[in-house]
């Protein structure tokens, strides 16, 4: 073998990024991971320090062992099911970067819609009142609050520990100062009595019997509370309407998202509410129901 191709043979053995990538996508995707090369790139950009975008210009480049052993870690932690967010401690919402811990849901493509809604319905509004019923991670309020910078925000949430992170988020993306947290069930703290233009939020849905079919990355990581409403799935949405009716100014807009299978009982509870009058339901990218939504009737 000559000197050429004893380089050539080490140069193929050698990890770099574009080796590391590859290897890493085959072996997340026959573990059954959705999304292995973008699960593979967002681990490795995060093992680096760098954009996500920047791996594409370093594709040659080595990647030192230290680096790899942390990237060895996390991909192994992904096999086994963990999510992404979670071991890089954040998710990409709305085009902004959220903290993400493991006290709430990791924030969902679908539920952008909720705040491309409320927008669109606060946008002629000199001072839109809105509130986020079980926030979370933040991710809808903070969203609302950078894109109505005159609007009147309030989120609330019955853990101290999503709260916690919410806040953060908030300081984050400095918005603290303009948005009122509540740790409370719903709407139970006095402070979020209303009126409000409209009430948003993404409550638990899932059905009991449901919850066992969930991928293993939500199912045995995410937070049960957050995500299990009870045998029916719209507990959470019956309770939420309720306290609708005397929340919402009249005219004011109730909007929450639902999973595709509790879409037509989430319907049923909407319509059976005296105060509110139900309007149709949002899809979503994917032609699913995903958000339904009520206006109170006026006074």
């Amino acid at each position: 073998m000559t000197h050429t191709d004893e380089a050539a043979a080490a140069d193929a053995d050698a990890w770099t990024v574009g080796r590391l990538l590859g290897w890493t996508t085959d072996w997340l995707a026959a573990r059954g991971a959705d999304s292995a090369r973008l699960d593979a790139e967002v681990l490795l950009a995060h093992v680096r320090g760098c954009p996500r975008i920047a791996l594409y210009t370093a594709f040659t480049e080595l990647v030192p062992e230290g680096q790899r052993a942390a990237f060895r870690e996390l991909v192994k932690r992904r096999g086994a099911g963990e999510p992404v967010a979670y071991l890089v401690g954040g998710r990409e919402f709305f085009s902004l970067p959220f903290t993400v811990t493991r006290d709430v849901l990791v924030p969902r493509p679908e539920t952008e819609g909720l705040v491309v809604r409320a927008i669109d319905l606060c946008k002629a509004a000199a001072a839109a009142r809105i509130v986020d019923v079980g926030t979370g991670s933040g991710a809808i309020v903070v969203a609302l609050a950078k894109h109505l910078p005159q609007g009147r925000l309030a989120a609330s949430d019955i853990s101290p520990a999503a709260l916690e992170v919410a806040r953060r988020n908030a300081a984050r993306h400095g918005v603290a100062d303009r948005i009122d947290f509540a740790e409370c069930d719903l709407l139970a703290d006095p402070r979020l009595a209303g009126p409000w233009d409209v009430i948003v939020s993404n409550p638990p849905y899932v059905r009991e019997d449901e919850f066992a079919a969930l991928p293993r990355d939500v199912r045995d990581h995410e937070p049960r509370g957050a995500l299990v409403a009870g045998p029916t799935g719209v507990e959470i949405v019956a309770r939420l309407a309720e306290a609708a009716e005397t929340a919402l100014a009249p005219g004011g807009w109730l909007l929450v998202e639902i999973g595709p299978a509790v879409a037509a009982a989430a319907e049923a509870v909407l319509a059976a509410r005296p105060g509110l009058d139900r309007q149709p339901t949002l899809k979503d990218l994917a032609g699913l129901p995903r958000i339904v939504q009520a206006r109170r009737r006026p006074a």
